[in-house]
């Protein structure tokens, strides 16, 4: 009987003990980041390309394409291929960003640039934002960065339109002898009887 005893407490001894401290369950880890490349032909077409607004055109119509092709992937859950198409996208963008921000920022030709990338940023805002809403976690946190990396592009967009003229400064506040004195009121002849 004494040996089915300690049987039984060696039993139940270490269940109570691993009830009590339960193993951490590992944190997820997150896919590697996606390669921030341009394919070789897209960046030779880019190169050739004869002025800005050629080069523009291009990288919007490059950038739209594997942005395309992200979401078919992610609809047919490929999810690191997609992330790789993500990558590519947001290379793409970046090197427009950089390429626009190198122009002389007064002139309107560089504004109507700025504007045309702007309303491509826009209109892949909400297509990325799906695609996240879709990607298991692991990869949701790289297309969430170049979700917000697309943002801060189309704030860079605007703000090519609002240069430093639209801030106005601060001036001194009016001193109280450069404003015009009143002149009395006259007052009514029945107001002076007693």
């Amino acid at each position: 009987m004494l040996l089915f005893t300690v049987l039984l407490l060696a039993l139940v001894c270490p269940a109570s003990t691993q009830a009590q401290n339960p193993q951490p369950s590992p944190t997820p880890l997150t896919a590697p980041p996606p390669l921030k490349v341009i394919p070789k032909e897209e960046r030779q077409q880019l190169d050739d390309a004869k002025d800005l607004k050629q080069r523009l055109r291009l990288s919007i119509d490059f950038a739209d394409a594997h942005l395309t092709r992200a979401e078919q992937l992610t609809m047919q859950t490929e999810y690191e291929v997609a992330s790789n198409e993500v990558g590519t996208y947001h290379a793409i963008i970046e090197d427009a960003l950089e390429n626009l921000s190198s122009l002389k920022q007064d002139s309107n030709k560089t504004r109507d640039l700025y504007k045309r990338l702007e309303l491509a940023l826009r209109a892949d805002g909400p297509r990325l934002t799906s695609m996240r809403r879709v990607t298991p976690l692991e990869f949701a946190v790289w297309i969430k960065k170049v979700e917000d990396f697309a943002r801060a592009g189309r704030t860079e967009a605007l703000n090519s339109f609002y240069g430093h003229t639209v801030v106005r400064e601060k001036t001194a506040p009016e001193k109280p002898e450069d404003k015009p004195k009143e002149s009395p009121t006259p007052q009514s002849p029945k107001s002076n009887q007693p």
